[in-house]
Order: C-alpha cells, then sequence, then structure tokens
C-alpha cells in the first residue's frame, strides 16, 4: 500500500514541505465501537449515586389495624394520626432508592478500545466527516492540518490565535465563541450555567507552554500524543474533530501505531 503524505505548515501558514502520514490514518472508520468506547470513559467519571438505607424508617410508627375506618398504613404515635415510613409519604422511605453498590461503570476490551482510538484518529483526516461534525473548514487547505513544532514554544494567547488565523481555523474558534449561550433547565443550578460547541483540538508533542497560551481561547483544547483519547477526538461520541497535530506528534503517532507496533 502506498503511503499518504500531507504538506507541513509553519507559524506563519506556510508549506515547508511534506510527511508521510502513519498508516493509522487508514484505518477504517466505526462509529459503533467509537461510541462505545466514549461512553466507557464517560462512565468512570460519574459518581456513585446512593441513599441512608435507614432513610425515611427512623421511627416507631405502625399501622392501627382495620375496623377503624382509615387506611391501614403505618402512622405516628399520638392523635394526628399522621403517616410515616411507607412510601409517598411526608418523611417516608423511597419505594426503590438508587444503591451506591450499582454498576455504573462500562467496560470495554483492550483491543476495541485500540481500535477506537486509532478509528477516531483516521475521522480527524476525513474533510466530509470533519464538516459533518459542524467545524467551520471552508478556509483550510489541508485535512488533517499538520504544522511545525514551533507552536509548542508559545506562550500568549494572542500569538496562538494569530496562528489559527494563519492557518483558517479561526472561524472554528469564533464559531464556538458565538455558540456560547446559559443552559436551559435545572444544570443552571448544579455548576453548568454556561454551555458552548466544541472547538478545535491540538495534539502536540510536549504542552508546557501552549497549553497556557490556549487556555484563554474558546472550545480550544491542547493535548499531547500519549494523552490523547477517544472521547477527544469524538465528542459526544461523534468522531470527526477538528484536529492539528505538530510534526512530532505525527512521528510519534506512527511509533505508537505504526505497523511494527
Amino acid at each position: 500500500m502506498s503511503e499518504k503524505t500531507a504538506e507541513v505548515f509553519d507559524l506563519q501558514g506556510k508549506a515547508t514541505g511534506k510527511i508521510n502520514l502513519p498508516q493509522v490514518f487508514s484505518t477504517p472508520i466505526r462509529p459503533d465501537v467509537i461510541k462505545r468506547a466514549v461512553l466507557a470513559i464517560q462512565s468512570n467519571r460519574l459518581q456513585p449515586q446512593g441513599r441512608d438505607p435507614m432513610a425515611g424508617k427512623r421511627t416507631t410508627a405502625e399501622s392501627r389495624g382495620t375496623g377503624m375506618g382509615i387506611a391501614r398504613i403505618p402512622r405516628i404515635k399520638g392523635g394526628s394520626g399522621r403517616a410515616a415510613f411507607a412510601p409517598s409519604t411526608v418523611g417516608g422511605r423511597q419505594p426503590h432508592p438508587p444503591k451506591a453498590e450499582k454498576k455504573i461503570v462500562k467496560n470495554i476490551p483492550k483491543k476495541e478500545a485500540k481500535l477506537a482510538l486509532t478509528s477516531a484518529i483516521a475521522a480527524t483526516a476525513q474533510r466530509e466527516v470533519v464538516a459533518k461534525r459542524g467545524h467551520a473548514i471552508e478556509k483550510i487547505v489541508q485535512i488533517p492540518l499538520i504544522i511545525d513544532d514551533t507552536i509548542e514554544n508559545l506562550t500568549r494567547a494572542k500569538d496562538v490565535e494569530a496562528v489559527l488565523t494563519s492557518l483558517g481555523i479561526n472561524d472554528d474558534v469564533v464559531r464556538v465563541r458565538d455558540s456560547r449561550n446559559i443552559r436551559a433547565g435545572k444544570g443552571k443550578l448544579r455548576g453548568r450555567k454556561m454551555k458552548q460547541a466544541v472547538g478545535p483540538l491540538i495534539v502536540v508533542c510536549d504542552d508546557v507552554n501552549l497549553v497556557v497560551a490556549a487556555n484563554n481561547l474558546p472550545g480550544v483544547q491542547v493535548t499531547t500524543v500519549l494523552n490523547l483519547n477517544t472521547e477527544m477526538l469524538a465528542p459526544g461520541t461523534h468522531p470527526g474533530r477538528l484536529t492539528v497535530w505538530t510534526n512530532g506528534a505525527i512521528e510519534q503517532l506512527n511509533t505508537l501505531y505504526g505497523e511494527n507496533a
């Protein structure tokens, strides 16, 4: 099989050379496997929900039996006759409360997880898949987009924004900024008031400087090849996230997922 090549761009958006793409970009796209892998990752973040086994049961309420013309539900002692203990009563127990020991983590085989990751990587190289996710890629000359390693040395957000503009990616950052709005519903009360779209992902070898520089750009995420996972490449289980690869990241991909890996 002949190797596919792609151009490498500098920080000004000019092509400086070519690089052979790793075989991982030829992996068949499997949305079903990607979805299973993303849900498995998300399930590991869920907090176990449970109730005190004695909740609603700390009472001496008893039923008064029959012959009194009242329902036979448990009632507290005294003349009030207020119901207690039973489900659907004030202060009573829940009929089927959540249990902390419930299995909420979805496991996935290692080989299937690797297939999902390589498939998600391959999806980032398909222009039609990236466009289907809603990314603004009209001004981007090449998918996958590969940039020189010098981007890792940037320390200011304005410099990163200038690079993204020269590469034609800034339109997608503007799209994310315009999509930011207040979430509907009670999520506003639970620490997630704002909601916004997902922007471009920058994959590097060393993110020490760049992660700080890109922190103030809405929707932009920076990660290393070693920390890459399926959810980053397919947020919401939908593959084809707009991804920018550095030259060194592509070489590292070849080492991790090449034919001899």
